[in-house]
């Protein structure tokens, strides 16, 4: 009897990729979510040199910027739950494809339309690859306990990824031109795609009815429209424009429509009485809450640094390694965490740490207080981390394993919603904040206080033209002004991140651990290895948790 109890163990492992590879196969997914984590941020540092190369028009160079993230979060849901049905290592490995052939295709463009196509090309291969990693995470590590441990290292890596972003783009433009910021995907996709073809196993869901492809393309068009006009409502110029309602009434109209349309089917594409369990629609609230308040984050990284207290994009870089060091080890910490303290206390702690470090950085001033920022650094990247990794591991523990790859493209979608959310809320606040401070300033003309009032860099650039005295007025002026907004904005930052720790209270207080809570997938066996090399290895899937995924903003 034990025998056949062993066997029938043994086989039921075999079958969810689960036998002693699977942490090797961490380490592939891992590097499929380094990849994508990286490309978020490296074209940042990039931007001037492509602008001096390319001569991209406004609206060209900001479609060069923009296009990666919209078309990646509105795909997300859509090849989350493809991957479900057709497999979700097929999608993996055609995303990897896909993310080559478009990094090759970026670094030749000789124009800006083309490198525009390629970063929306990115995005569809970005799509294909970050909730299919998750999903097949939550496949090979069917234990929680163990699959909590993998899910820290991977956010771990995703914040390696998304520190190295500017840090490889700065190296490479010291030395290459702009195009080797894409290049570099290229070696990386040459060797998963064969390493995830033998490696990785093939899941699916159960598979039960069609594929929704109107919902899909309803849901992918309602989240294009919602997330392109939430981007445009954090710009000054255009945050009352008819461009920037007409996505956003579309967008939610067909979301609205999408929405419907999953209720009455007998076999929908998004499971929406996974939003009924408590402790999955909480930790996509805190997911998206978290993200909201901390695009503040980006006024420090972005502006702050750079414009305030003078610092160059590579020192920038570098005064943020500790924050990215702070999220390494809070996500290796984070299974140990939370077997200790259960997601209902590590989310709500996580949120109360995090909003501790935004009240601290408060005190920065117009100097250089690097102690200070060094304290609020490392709390702000511990507390972040803890909260995304307690939040996306209870989202993911409380779906169902055959819905694996719709709740990994759910948290990945709020993810960036909540991101693209605070951009609009917290530039909103920063210009309320900052543009009154420059309003009488001593031989300053009105027009000329106007253009300054959109955005530091933009009073930096009056200041010069203007010369002088009323040059000088301008431009001290407007660092008082930056930092008493960047003071305000922290500050409801914080307010945001304690309701944030209100709403984790409704998680579950321990972590659950029983065995056989987890729903059967429907796994089917990876290719055999080529004859004489032995049988395929079963193997496996913030970060979903990514790292925050910051975009330039203006106040």
């Amino acid at each position: 009897m034990s025998g056949t109890t062993t066997a029938a163990s043994a086989l039921r492992r075999r079958a969810t990729g689960a036998g002693a590879n699977r942490w090797v196969v961490l380490v592939v997914l891992c590097a499929s979510l380094l990849l994508v984590a990286v490309d978020a941020t490296v074209l940042h540092v990039a931007v001037p040199a492509v602008t001096e190369d390319l001569r991209p028009g406004a609206m060209e160079l900001l479609w060069i910027v923009d296009a990666y993230p919209l078309v990646c979060a509105s795909l997300l849901i859509l090849f989350g739950t493809l991957g479900d049905r057709v497999g979700r290592r097929r999608v993996l490995l055609l995303g990897y494809t896909l993310f080559g052939l478009a990094s090759g295709m970026a670094a030749l463009a000789d124009n800006g339309a083309v490198l525009i196509a390629a970063r929306a090309l990115l995005g569809v291969g970005g799509a294909m690859i970050m909730p299919a990693t998750l999903s097949i995470l939550r496949q090979v590590f069917p234990e929680r306990r163990e699959r909590a441990l993998a899910i820290g290292i991977w956010s771990a890596v995703a914040a390696v990824g998304a520190a190295v972003g500017p840090l490889l783009g700065g190296f490479l433009l010291e030395h290459f031109w702009w195009g080797s910021v894409f290049l570099v995907n290229i070696p990386l996709m040459l060797v998963s795609l064969p390493v995830g073809r033998l490696l990785l196993p093939e899941s699916k869901g159960d598979g039960s009815g069609p594929w929704d492809l109107l919902g899909a393309l309803m849901a992918a068009g309602g989240l294009f429209a919602v997330v392109l006009g939430v981007k445009r409502l954090g710009g000054a110029e255009t945050a009352g424009s008819v461009w920037t309602l007409l996505p956003l009434l579309a967008g939610g109209a067909l979301l609205a429509a999408f929405v419907r349309r999953q209720r009455r089917r007998t076999h929908p594409l998004v499971d929406l009485h996974m939003f009924a369990r408590p402790a999955f629609s909480t930790s996509v609230g805190c997911i998206v809450l978290a993200m909201l308040a901390l695009v503040g984050l980006q006024l420090i990284a972005a502006q702050y640094l750079q414009l305030v207290l003078g610092l160059s994009p590579l020192e920038t870089g570098l005064r943020l390694l500790p924050l990215t060091f702070a999220a390494m080890g809070a996500g290796l910490a984070g299974a140990r965490m939370l077997r200790r303290f259960g997601p209902r206390r590590m989310v709500s702690a996580g949120f109360c740490l995090t909003a501790a470090a935004v009240v601290l950085l408060t005190a920065m001033g117009g100097h250089d207080n690097w102690p200070l920022l060094l304290a609020g650094f490392v709390l702000l990247g511990f507390g972040l981390e803890t909260t995304l990794f307690g939040a996306y591991e209870s989202m993911l523990s409380d779906a169902p394993a055959d819905r694996a790859g719709g709740a990994a493209a759910i948290g990945e979608t709020s993810y960036q919603l909540g991101a693209g959310i605070g951009i609009a809320l917290l530039g909103s606040v920063m210009n309320a904040a900052y543009a009154p401070g420059l309003s009488g300033v001593p031989g300053v003309p009105a027009s000329a206080t106007a253009a300054a009032s959109h955005s530091l860099g933009e009073a930096y650039e009056v200041a010069a033209q203007l010369g002088g005295p009323a040059g000088v007025a301008l431009r001290q002026a407007a660092r008082h002004s930056f930092v008493h907004g960047l003071h305000v904005t922290l500050l409801v930052s914080a307010g945001l991140l304690l309701l944030g720790a209100v709403m984790a209270l409704r998680l579950p207080r321990v972590m659950s651990c029983e065995a056989g809570t987890e729903r059967p997938v429907a796994a089917v066996p990876a290719p055999a290895a080529p004859a004489g090399e032995g049988p395929a290895p079963d193997l496996p899937s913030p970060r979903g948790a990514t790292a925050p995924r910051i975009n330039e903003l203006k106040v």
